[in-house]
């Protein structure tokens, strides 16, 4: 599958706000967000302020697809699966982006971003109730368990983090530092998701 390939900070810049997607060097004085304020590109600075209520829908979604490394197709079928559901779109759409697989290894500190994290789903570090899963869009459930293949358990990186404190893990996740080894207890409730989102505005973009 096609996925972006040029530089994450970009993006950052072009949404105005740290999307944590260069892992510890985002939370440095190096990060691009912080030195340079505005975004991409040699117009930045003559772009008209004004903008559209269509332009805010449209920046909300690109910012919630940039977070999670999802490409625009996925990201439609992402809203469909979301549409069909009898509950709240918008909640349910966050869900889904949750609990796929790339982004639970984040969530647990094995990886320090979701870009990391895919990459060790790829390459077969990890494991869904004790099977290897390679495929990063893989959505986990309630009680599955998330461990690592003999391969993650060697890796230095993944071994690092997997002894780390982190910078705490959501209440919907348990980690077992000693198994290297997580469970996920329930589907994250809306308040536990942490993204700086407005899902509301992604619903009525693709509601017009």
């Amino acid at each position: 599958m096609a996925r972006y390939s040029g530089p994450v900070c970009r993006l950052c810049r072009r949404e105005g706000m740290k999307l944590y997607l260069k892992g510890e060097k985002c939370y440095t004085e190096k990060c691009p967000v912080v030195r340079r304020a505005k975004p991409p590109g040699m117009h930045a600075e003559t772009m008209r302020r004004k903008v559209s209520e269509f332009a805010v829908r449209l920046r909300e979604k690109q910012r919630l697809r940039r977070i999670y490394g999802v490409l625009e197709t996925q990201f439609r079928r992402y809203f469909a699966e979301a549409a069909r559901f009898k509950g709240i779109t918008g909640t349910r759409l966050l869900q889904l982006l949750e609990t796929r697989l790339d982004n639970v290894i984040y969530r647990l500190g094995l990886c320090t971003s979701r870009k990391e994290a895919r990459q060790a789903v790829v390459h077969g570090h990890i494991t869904v109730n004790g099977r290897k899963v390679t495929i990063p869009s893989y959505n986990v459930a309630p009680s599955d368990v998330i461990g690592l293949t003999a391969r993650g358990r060697a890796h230095p990186v993944i071994k690092e983090n997997a002894v780390a404190t982190g910078r705490g893990r959501p209440s919907w996740l348990e980690f077992d530092s000693g198994r290297a080894e997580g469970r996920v207890l329930a589907l994250p409730a809306r308040e536990e998701i942490d993204v700086p989102i407005n899902e509301q505005l992604v619903v009525e973009f693709y509601s017009r």
